[in-house]
Parts: structure tokens; sequence; C-alpha cells
């Protein structure tokens, strides 16, 4: 059965994209079929992130009818399908998100999973992204804030009737003064899917404009994004694998282990 999954948060700078960029390649890593689409179009960040900020044809030439679904897909070196939206201004200006519905069934023939980074907020922009979705996935922080915009956009959904199969929660420090996940399930009432430590690897892989499953492996991030792609595909990781290996490297680089 394919599926498309709106990744969104109820206000910005949480990790939206991030989540996005590196769920797709979590998904990946498990050998599935899988297509990341940038439906922010306003602020797209999706290109940027896996060094491609300007290509030839992008998800807007596709909702101005200048071109075909087919020719705004590229393939990054791991197998992850993108389509990227333009960073001109002029573009943004023709286009109507309401069209992003038109081509949901031209976007699930090219994989079998589509994961959509939406823009962020509940502005017209966000919603027509919400409103194309099978699922969604919440992006939010530990902290009041991001956690009240979480709840709004949980609300829009029961409105919408899509459901959210359960939020993720980024940038976690595991400290006395964010909020815990205990407290945050039950503000929300849905499933946290998973928690995303804080993690200097995650910058490093932003400038090495890749996503940290592929650039950083075996780093804790890494390993919690595998574990909720296998959450969502319903298969088996073991994340002690890859907690041995990082072990394993690092006794050989202090020349412990040969």
């Amino acid at each position: 059965m394919r599926k498309l999954i709106v990744i969104t948060s109820g206000k910005g700078g949480v990790g939206k994209t991030t989540t996005a960029i590196n769920l797709g390649a979590a998904v990946n890593h498990f050998g599935k079929d899988v297509l990341v689409v940038d439906g922010n179009l306003t602020t797209p960040n999706v290109g940027i992130h896996l060094g491609s900020p300007e290509v030839p044809v992008s998800l807007n030439h596709i909702l101005s009818g200048k071109a075909d679904v087919s020719e705004a897909v590229y393939e990054h070196e791991s197998g992850v399908k993108i389509i990227p939206s333009s960073l001109s201004i002029s573009e943004l200006k023709k286009i109507k998100p309401e069209k992003m519905r038109d081509f949901k069934k031209d976007f699930k023939k090219i994989s079998k999973y589509v994961i959509i980074d939406s823009a962020a907020g509940l502005g017209n922009e966000a919603i027509s992204i919400i409103k194309m979705a099978d699922e969604l996935i919440l992006v939010t922080n530990p902290e009041m804030p991001a956690i009240t915009d979480a709840l709004k956009t949980i609300k829009l959904a029961e409105q919408l009737k899509k459901p959210v199969v359960g939020i993720i929660i980024t940038r976690v420090k595991k400290n006395n003064i964010e909020m815990q996940p205990e407290t945050v399930r039950e503000m929300l009432e849905v499933p946290i899917l998973g928690m995303i430590p804080e993690d200097i690897d995650i910058q490093k892989s932003l400038s090495l404009k890749d996503a940290i499953v592929h650039t950083h492996p075996k780093s804790k991030p890494a390993r919690a994004y595998k574990e909720i792609a296998a959450k969502i595909l319903k298969v088996k990781y073991d994340s002690d694998e890859d907690r041995e290996r990082l072990i394993e490297r690092v006794l050989k680089r202090l020349g412990l282990k040969s």
C-alpha cells in the first residue's frame, strides 16, 4: 500500500525539514523506495539541505503546469528521490498551494512512500499540504510554546479528519528544564514516535549538505531516525548493532583494537 506522509509543525524552527529529510533517508536505509517533496513553497529548504538549491525543473514548474511530476524528480546518490521547490520569489507568486492535492496520485506513482515537508504554522500553504496527507507526523521541541502550537495543529487535523500517527520531539537535551516526554504525551494525546537528541553532528550534516543518517550513520540522532522509520515500516531495527559498531570504531581509533 502506497502512503503519503506529511511532516508538519505548529511553528517554525523546530527541525521539521531536518526530520523530513532524515526520515526519508532512514526509510531508504531499510531498502524502501521513498520520495521527499519540498511542500514548503514559501521557504523551501530540502534542496539546500541536500546540496541542490537550484534545479532546472522544480515543484513550482509542476504546480504552474510547465512540467510533469516525473520531470522534477531528482535522485540523491543514496537512492532517495526528491522534488525540490524553487527559491525564486517571482515563481512563488504564480502558483497556488491548493493545487498540490491535484498531484497526490502522481507523487505516489513515483515511490511507495512519499514524505512531504510542509510549511510551518497553520496558514493556507500549510493547510493545503495537510489536506492531501494520508497520515501526519508532527515535529516539536520539548518546550511550552512549541507544544502549544503542536496542539493547535492536532486540533486542526482532527477537524480535517487527518490521522496524526505521532509526534517526533527534536533537540532533546534531557535536562530538568525541558518538558518531559510523559507531560508532552499527556498534553497532546498522541504517541511519541521518537526523540531526537540535540547533537553537534546534526549541524555538521547540514554543513555537509546531507542527511545525518548518511553523514553520521552511527550517531544517536541517526539511530533515532532509523528507529522511527522502522516503526513506520513495521520492520525490525537493532540499534545495539549500530552502537556496537560505533564503539568498535572508537576503540580502533584509540589503537585499543586491531
